[in-house]
């Protein structure tokens, strides 16, 4: 039987490797090489390079969605609730470039096209997810825009994923008073 280190140790070499060369930059005996273990050890984990892909990804949104929901307190307003989301996402992804970067490639693929199209469509479980209800309810409360949710998703996320990535490429310092005011200028992008 395998120790569950190598695991660990195969996820992190992948996250290193996808994030900063992409998912055809990374072939499993790269991986494994980085790991410190054989190609065929990958392979007691995970079936196919295809299930590591899409396991990083759930593992990352898991930590990213506990961070989130630090603290989070569903009977406050609207838009303390999203001020609240937003500046921890953006301090998330400040605080682990990595998982950003990897985010980013995930989403920018035929992976991610796949995965959105059906949390848009509602086929996927987006119930674990603060964002597609904190949006709903803001709507029929009518302190948010009555916009499609993939625009509220795009005035609200665009921003925080262009000024992450400018923050890792040096451009920009992101500071707590900056993200928070970033934040606020996203809420004023979807509020009504």
């Amino acid at each position: 039987m395998a120790r569950p280190d190598k695991r660990s140790d195969i996820v992190g070499a992948a996250l290193q490797i996808i994030a900063e060369q992409g998912f055809h930059g990374a072939p499993m005996a790269m991986i494994a090489d980085k790991a410190g273990v054989a190609a065929g050890t990958i392979y007691c984990y995970f079936e196919s390079k295809d299930i590591l892909i899409k396991e990083l990804y759930r593992e990352i949104e898991g930590k990213m969605l506990e961070a989130l929901r630090e603290d989070y307190q569903t009977e406050r307003p609207i838009r303390e609730r999203f001020l609240h989301l937003g500046t921890r996402l953006l301090k998330y992804f400040v605080a682990h470039p990595l998982d950003f970067k990897y985010m980013e490639q995930f989403h920018n693929s035929p992976y991610g096209a796949a995965l959105r199209r059906g949390r848009f469509a509602k086929e996927s479980n987006v119930s674990h997810l603060p964002y597609p209800e904190l949006f709903e309810l803001g709507v029929a409360q009518q302190v948010i825009k009555d916009l499609p949710e993939v625009v509220l998703f795009a005035l609200a996320f665009g921003p925080m994923i262009t000024l992450t990535r400018d923050h890792i490429l040096g451009f920009i310092e992101l500071d707590d008073p900056l993200i928070e005011k970033t934040i606020a200028a996203c809420w004023d992008g979807i509020k009504r």
